[in-house]
């Protein structure tokens, strides 16, 4: 089985066509976002079309744009009512 990491995608773009095309691509890799913040659980070959696919939408000298890997042996800590994440035994995709 292919290993997936939680990584955290985060933007700040300033066209809002290219805003639209990038959250239309990030809410295809996303299990959860808040604003311009996706949480993304990603294999290799699924980060680097992520990353493919976000410099052909963004120009670099006028957006940003983040992708972190988290660490998997990092703690997860909540607040106020937020339910603690879990990784589902499948994802679906379509």
């Amino acid at each position: 089985m292919t290993e997936r990491n939680l990584h955290i995608a985060a933007y700040d773009i300033s066209s809002d066509t290219r805003l639209r095309e990038a959250l239309r691509v990030l809410k295809s890799y996303a299990s959860g976002r808040q604003k311009s913040v996706f949480e993304c659980f990603l294999t290799e070959a699924e980060r680097a079309g992520l990353l493919a696919e976000v410099r052909g939408i963004l120009k670099a000298e006028e957006d940003r744009f983040v992708l972190i890997r988290l660490d998997p042996r990092g703690k997860i800590r909540v607040r106020g009512r937020a339910v603690k994440p879990t990784d589902p035994p499948w994802f679906y995709v379509g």
